[in-house]
């Protein structure tokens, strides 16, 4: 009984240890995108001009060195990798979030080394991928920040305001 005491406060200790650590650790600079109103309703769409050409010219070589192999040099897909401009493409991520796919990509790829792109670099990518997509470009880049990009809806079409 002693010894599963120990236990629990050691792993309690432990844990609050982690949280404070994490709720100390240095912030990375704000985006100028604003974050969300509400967790549940996305403010933005990817049609509202949310990277910038620069961003997606800085994102080209990037997706040529890391994503092109398989998703094809003129993201048209592969054997083992999907298109990234295709209606289906689209389909799939229309009415998530940005953060979404922003995840999906930082954890996931590339496929021979997943998690090795920055949250930089994957944000550079993604504006590419956007632009070669057909979404228009904005003033702004795109965010790095999991809060801001789950206020901006992936939509595979323009809606009507």
């Amino acid at each position: 009984m002693k010894m599963r005491i120990v236990v629990v406060a050691f792993i309690s200790l432990a844990a609050l240890g982690a949280f404070r650590s994490s709720v100390r650790a240095e912030p990375t600079a704000p985006s100028p995108q604003r974050p969300a109103t509400s967790s549940t309703e996305p403010s933005q769409s990817v049609w509202d001009g949310v990277y910038t050409d620069e961003q997606a010219k800085r994102g080209e070589p990037l997706y040529s060195q890391a994503c092109g192999r398989c998703h094809g040099p003129d993201l048209t897909g592969g054997e083992t990798a999907p298109g990234l401009t295709s209606g289906e493409f689209k389909t799939n991520w229309s009415g998530l979030s940005v953060d979404d796919l922003f995840e999906r990509i930082k954890v996931s790829m590339p496929q021979d080394s997943p998690g090795s792109l920055s949250r930089q670099q994957t944000a550079d990518v993604l504006a590419f991928v956007l632009s070669k997509g057909g979404f228009p470009a904005g003033e702004r880049e795109l965010a790095r920040e999991a809060e801001v990009l789950k206020g901006i809806r992936f939509e595979a079409t323009k809606t009507s305001p």
